[in-house]
């Protein structure tokens, strides 16, 4: 097996997982800040012992002022899981990650504002797409209260936060991944501890298993996944392959709660997925014309 066949397997590995990850959160039937708390502390733990045996603890793998960064990255990271949670039982899995899928767009405008990277009118074309199709989404249910709007507006909130870690972890090159992904899951469970209610715990294995499941399999073994990935392929199949997990949270929330999309929402979410390819790919809205020899 090539080294790029093994990269694509475990990609689309952690893209299916992570298109499952509503699903678990929505069937713990936990609050949004126990969840995300338990993701945390589970996930340090399993990244923890992957850092451990790989010898990632050691002093010269991280400085202080990369950890601070990490850390800072973490408070996003934690910000972008209580905002896309809270978003599910409101807008539906569904929709709540075709409008989380708008990340693209907030990097671009985010590396306008601070890095002075061009807007150029292929990306500002796309843009305009994503915006046709989020005004789809938000028209197709006007005429329900706030909750679905609250929702959608929730999963922007998300997008924005995971815009802000990316940009964060520009700073961290040379920093091994897994030893980052720990930092802002220890800063996580140490964000949300004060706020965990202890005496109210799940009652049941089946709530645990599902707390457990979130922790260990969508955070500590996607994390590995999806890093050995990375590694191995190319930016431009990483992009493409990242398609995987809106597709696996539409196709599993239909199956698991029956949730299907109004055609304006289908449309909606087909164009906003459609322009955050098309800008993550580089593709281009006008026909190249061949150059004359």
């Amino acid at each position: 097996m090539t080294e790029k066949t093994r990269g694509t397997i475990e990609m689309t590995t952690a893209m299916a997982i992570s298109g499952t990850i509503g699903v678990f959160v929505v069937l713990s039937g936990q609050p949004v800040l126990s969840v995300v708390f338990w993701r945390c502390a589970f996930g340090a733990l399993t990244l923890l012992a992957i850092c451990t045996a790989l010898g990632l603890l050691r002093a010269e793998a991280i400085g202080r002022r990369q950890t601070a960064w990490a850390a800072l990255g973490g408070i996003a990271i934690v910000a972008n899981w209580l905002l896309l949670f809270a978003a599910f039982p409101r807008a539906s899995i569904s929709i709540a990650t075709a409008v989380y899928n708008t990340q693209p767009f907030m990097l671009v405008a985010l590396g306008a504002m601070f890095f002075g990277e061009r807007l150029t009118p292929t990306k500002l074309g796309w843009l305009a797409v994503a915006f046709a199709g989020m005004l789809m989404i938000v028209q197709a249910k006007s005429g329900t209260g706030t909750d679905y709007f609250t929702g959608i507006l929730m999963a922007l909130g998300a997008a924005f936060f995971y815009a802000i870690a990316a940009i964060v972890a520009k700073r961290l090159k040379g920093v091994p991944p897994h030893l980052i992904a720990l930092v802002q899951v220890a800063v996580g469970v140490i964000m949300l501890a004060p706020f965990a209610d202890f005496t109210a715990l799940p009652a049941d294995a089946a709530t645990w298993a599902l707390l457990v499941a979130i922790g260990v399999v969508h955070t500590g073994l996607m994390y590995i996944l999806l890093y050995g990935a990375i590694q191995k392929l190319p930016t431009n199949l990483v992009g493409a392959l990242s398609f995987i997990y809106p597709v696996v949270a539409i196709l599993a929330d239909f199956v698991v709660f029956g949730h299907r999309l109004q055609p304006l929402q289908m449309i909606g979410a087909a164009a906003i997925l459609v322009a955050a390819a098309g800008m993550t790919l580089g593709w281009s809205l006008t026909r190249q014309r061949p150059a004359r020899a």
